[in-house]
């Protein structure tokens, strides 16, 4: 039998991996995606998606401080 996730359950294990990443790991994995997406190839919406979570993730272990005129 075979089975199949849902985009959810997908996403989440994404996640998962993501967080699991070290930093190193997450830049190297959001740039063999950023060279994916930009190859005219199938599947390509699903490897953005992914670049995008990938991205999310950095921001979400690196805010941006918002700085005033003096900084």
């Amino acid at each position: 039998m075979i089975g199949f996730e849902s985009e959810e359950i997908q996403l989440k294990k994404l996640r998962e991996q993501l967080r699991a990443m070290s930093d190193a790991e997450l830049i190297r994995f959001g740039k063999a995606l950023r060279r994916l997406a930009g190859q005219r190839v199938s599947g390509v919406p699903h490897r953005i998606n992914r670049l995008e979570e990938a991205r999310q993730e950095w921001r979400r272990r690196h805010p941006r401080v918002n700085r005033g005129p003096d900084n």
